[in-house]
């Protein structure tokens, strides 16, 4: 994508800031966060940044396109205070493409979910019957109600991207978010200072864990292809927790054994596994970061 002029909420975040960043070498780029988990910092000099919430009446949506990061992005995040997740994330949403569609912007990309899936081994495909589980479901499939109904009524192109277990390591941008980071980051960082990884369980739930790098590129393809419904973006495959902890011991040439608790949750999704056929189809896009290859990139801030 180039030569756009791109708002990027949530942009000062983990994700969004990886975006934004990418997307300011060719485009103009505005990211806008409340900097609850986000923070300057994470951007980079080509990127402007307006402090603000997506709650705002005066968005700067006069763009071309808009990425809608912002959230509040986790369960916990939710069951503390269910009436400011649904507030961020569904007024949010609603607020911020009712301001795109008013200042004629026509190409939405956000940030859905894939714990609606719940439990599954196999690859979850887009069209399976979901149910909210939990807070940050009900909040997240709300968007994409909403979003169909921007896209029928009204002919926006919004494209809902399924993000299944993202991570960089906290040498990146992922460091801000602390105890929200993805397992991965939290793992490797704990290994590194000879602390035990607790792990919930035995071990052996898995994750289909997708580097940032190849969740920006698919992004980025999703606005360029002005693709509208929800997408998978994952790997199609998953590893275990024990698994993950062996492949960080690998790359840092450590050996500490993890600590295992029991389960503190209802509704616990034990298993993801993406199936990104319908993004593959529709863009080319295919993960290019393995899991191994991704594990030696977040422990090399260690090393």
């Amino acid at each position: 994508m180039e030569d756009r002029r791109v708002l990027v909420t949530g942009g000062a975040g983990f994700i969004g800031s990886n975006l934004a960043n990418t997307l300011a070498a060719d485009n103009d780029v505005v990211a806008l966060d409340d900097l609850y988990l986000g923070t300057p910092e994470n951007l980079s000099d080509d990127v402007e940044f307006v402090e603000g919430s997506v709650l705002d009446d005066d968005l700067p949506t006069d763009v071309d396109v808009v990425y809608h990061l912002a959230a509040l992005s986790s369960r916990q995040m939710l069951e503390e205070n269910p009436r400011e997740g649904a507030r961020v994330n569904v007024e949010g949403f609603v607020n911020t493409v009712e301001q795109a569609r008013r200042d004629g912007c026509g190409t939405v990309v956000y940030a859905s979910t894939s714990s609606a899936y719940g439990s599954r081994t196999d690859p979850s495909p887009e069209d399976l019957d979901l149910e909210a589980s939990t807070g940050y479901d009900a909040s997240m499939l709300g968007r994409e109600r909403y979003a169909e109904y921007y896209s029928d009524f009204h002919g926006l192109s919004l494209a809902g991207m399924r993000f299944f277990s993202v991570y960089q390591g906290y040498g990146g941008n992922e460091e801000h978010k602390g105890t929200y980071a993805n397992t991965v980051s939290q793992f490797a960082s704990k290994v590194a200072e000879g602390v035990a990884p607790v792990l919930w369980g035995d071990g052996t739930q898995t994750r289909d864990f997708t580097h940032v790098t190849d969740i920006v590129r698919g992004l980025e393809l999703a606005a360029e292809h002005r693709l509208d419904g929800v997408f998978n973006l994952g790997t199609g495959e998953s590893y275990t927790f024990n698994e993950t902890v062996a492949l960080i011991n690998d790359a840092l040439g450590t050996d500490v054994e993890p600590e295992y608790e029991p389960v503190p949750l209802t509704n616990y999704v034990y298993h993801t596994c993406a199936d990104p056929t319908k993004m593959k189809e529709a863009t080319g896009w295919e993960p290019e970061i393995e899991f191994e290859e991704g594990v030696r990139r977040v422990c090399a801030a260690y090393q």
